[in-house]
């Protein structure tokens, strides 16, 4: 365990948030909330506290954000600047997929994000932009990405572009493309990004679902020392898409971009624009982006995220759950195309007034050592990233790391799936020294920010190595078990499930309610279903197992596939696996694993596929050890890092002659080696 404070993040809360007697649920624009009115932002110290009022413990704002939502969620909204103050904090219904908050009230996030900062710190920096050649970061100010900012709003609304109008973004992480997502908030249009990477097939798609009138692009991106033809794919996409008008074209390097008639050079005509626009002031309900996510069914969904609630979500998980603080250098390494990019390099620091790091590259350009040299160079103090990228650097020899000046570093964040034991404790003790707490946290692109996380805690409470371990504010997690039922008291698992709304959750699927709430509320009515399941701890913590589909039944015992991941992971010559479920004739199904060794070792398969068999029925149970290993050098994984068990799935079937969309593949060739060496294993246990 590993024991930390942060109490100082956690006192302007606490003293906004304080004991009185009134308790409001409805408010009124005539009503102020009965706290203090004084800003949330991670750059102030604690407000003054009235005389007699004492702050409230953690445990004690916890139980006031679930037993209180509205005086709760009322209050830490006064940390926004609002056009109009909301008369009514929430009104929700998750059996029908009714959800609002903050009605009556208008807001622009742009405001928010940029011109109250620029109004106290105009030349503070908001922007670190990491190109992909170390040493050559750019520098972009609050008052730089405002002006910035402002001359692109003016430019989409010269060219047709309205409120409620949807605008596809396709770049490369850049602070062009932070401006692109902030102007389309500062005219009320709603953006959908889609990382640049994606096929144009698949580009298409979600730019005919959300029906965009423009596409914002560069004419090339660069990562990892590669050159990739943005605007070629932009290209053969808009010709499958009628709703677009126009193509605004920006340079991210020097080539030239082959121009047609519906294509804009973007700095050019922003040049000519002023660097002020108004901020269109839109209710607290308004859409503010759509981002589309896999869904079971293959056909990807657009997640919708509104203004107010999803913006106050991301800011006070951002400075809460990190402990960030005035002059921070906050450095998430997502690209913006993913919800992470959106929450944590985007919308939750700019809010909070701090420094973020848009992070170009990838972990081993030029060499391994790349995240530690970044955080030297860059003096960053919050590092978050996936366990896919740790576990990539753990095939490689620490030297990558000491080599490096880590002391700015004080907090670590996991994100995007379950972390496993070896990559966990490397994190900490190797890259954080033992001295910085690991954050490992669970949410999804739906629930719009972190739903479960060690911080914030009580002074000194411990963080247990790969568990989430405690919900945010306003979170509420019940597991539901075989009957549908809520399980009670500790050391039980089930669906995890959430009881009650929470500002940052998603409202609805674009142009598809019905599907949003079958997905998400109609599985447990009157609760938010995450698909996820956990385990709830002797001593109350949650920690994630998994998508309940990578849940498999052999014999008639449930195993979560990342259970037996975990307990394969922990051979020191395995830096990764995949486990999926295949069907049998006697067990109903049995696990398949899917294996990657280090690159230095000298493969003895049988001894090696013999200690992991030992290790599982140890940490698990005999019945849990896979009846089938596969040694591959790289598994199949989306550009967010995530592994794509379907193809896995098939691959074990021996199912591969349709393969579906590929698209969102990181490196297509993989499956092709993977399938080579099934067809090899087959061979050999043939002979």
């Amino acid at each position: 365990m590993a024991s930390h404070s942060s109490s100082g993040s956690l006192r302007v809360l606490r003293a906004l948030l304080t004991r009185t007697r009134t308790r409001t649920r409805t408010w009124t624009c005539s009503t102020r909330p009965p706290v203090p009115q004084r800003s949330l932002s991670a750059s102030t110290g604690p407000p003054p506290v009235g005389p007699g009022i004492e702050p409230l413990s953690h445990s004690e704002l916890y139980r006031l954000s679930i037993t209180d939502p509205d005086r709760f969620w009322g209050s830490a909204a006064q940390r926004l600047r609002w056009v109009q103050p909301f008369h009514r904090v929430r009104d929700c219904d998750l059996s029908s997929g009714r959800i609002g908050w903050f009605l009556g009230g208008k807001i622009n996030v742009s405001v928010n994000c940029l011109d109250v900062h620029v109004d106290k710190h105009p030349d503070r920096v908001a922007l670190i932009w990491d190109r992909d050649e170390p040493g050559t970061e750019v520098k972009v100010t609050y008052r730089g990405l405002l002006e910035t900012t402002c001359r692109l709003a003016n430019v989409l609304k010269s060219h047709g572009i309205a409120k409620g109008d949807r605008v596809a973004v396709y770049m490369p992480v850049s602070p062009l493309a932070v401006a692109t997502m902030l102007a389309c908030a500062r005219i009320g249009a709603v953006h959908t990004v889609v990382f640049a990477g994606f096929s144009a097939e698949a580009l298409a798609g979600r730019i005919q679902d959300a029906e965009c009138k423009a596409v914002v692009t560069c004419n090339q991106g660069v990562r990892g020392g590669r050159i990739i033809d943005l605007k070629a794919t932009v290209d053969t996409a808009v010709k499958m898409c009628p709703t677009v008008q126009h193509v605004f074209v920006a340079q991210r390097t020097d080539a030239p971009a082959v121009m047609g008639h519906l294509d804009i050079a973007l700095e050019e005509v922003m040049s000519r624009q002023s660097p002020v626009c108004p901020p269109e002031p839109m209710d607290s309900e308004d859409p503010l982006f759509l981002l589309y996510t896999s869904g079971s069914t293959g056909k990807p969904k657009g997640i919708v995220h509104t203004q107010a609630g999803y913006l106050l979500y991301t800011a006070l998980t951002h400075q809460y759950v990190f402990n960030c603080r005035e002059g921070d250098v906050f450095g998430c390494v997502a690209d913006v195309g993913w919800i992470t990019g959106h929450s944590y390099v985007v919308y939750g620091p700019l809010c909070n007034g701090v420094t973020t790091v848009l992070f170009e590259s990838t972990p081993v350009y030029p060499t391994p050592g790349r995240y530690w040299e970044t955080v030297q160079r860059l003096g960053i103090n919050q590092f978050y990233g996936a366990p896919t990228a740790l576990r990539l650097l753990l095939k490689y020899d620490d030297t990558w790391v000491k080599k490096y000046d880590r002391s700015s570093l004080r907090t670590l964040g996991s994100v995007g799936e379950p972390i496993n034991h070896e990559a966990w404790h490397w994190f900490y003790s190797v890259v954080g020294e033992e001295r910085c707490p690991l954050v490992d946290t669970w949410w999804q692109t739906e629930t719009g920010g972190i739903c479960i996380a060690p911080r914030p805690a009580e002074e000194g409470a411990p963080i247990i190595p790969v568990m989430a371990m405690r919900p945010f504010y306003g979170i509420e997690p019940v597991l539901m078990g075989d009957k549908g039922v809520p399980v009670s008291g500790p050391s039980v698992g089930g669906a995890l499930c959430i009881r009650q709304p929470w500002p940052g959750m998603a409202r609805t699927i674009y142009r598809d309610h019905q599907r949003f709430v079958d997905a998400y509320f109609k599985p447990y009515p009157g609760f938010y279903f995450t698909g996820d399941g956990a385990v709830r701890s002797d001593e109350g913590f949650y920690q994630i197992t998994g998508r309940m589909d990578d849940v498999i039944n052999v014999s008639g015992h449930r195993l979560g596939t990342a259970e037996i991941e975990d307990a394969l992971d922990e051979h020191p010559l395995v830096p990764e696996t995949a486990v999926i479920g295949i069907p049998h004739d006697i067990k109903g199904e049995v696990p398949f694993a899917f294996v990657v060794l280090k690159d230095d070792v000298e493969l003895d398969s049988a001894h090696i596929l013999k200690q992991l068999r030992d290790l599982v029925a140890t940490k698990i149970a005999k019945y849990a050890v896979p009846d089938h290993f596969l040694v591959v050098k790289r598994l199949p994984k989306t550009r967010s890092g995530k592994i794509m068990r379907r193809i896995l799935r098939k691959v074990a079937m021996g199912t591969t002659g349709d393969l579906g969309d590929v698209s969102t593949l990181d490196d297509p060739s993989v499956v092709t080696e993977i399938i080579e060496a099934h067809k090899q294993h087959k061979k050999q246990h043939q002979r």
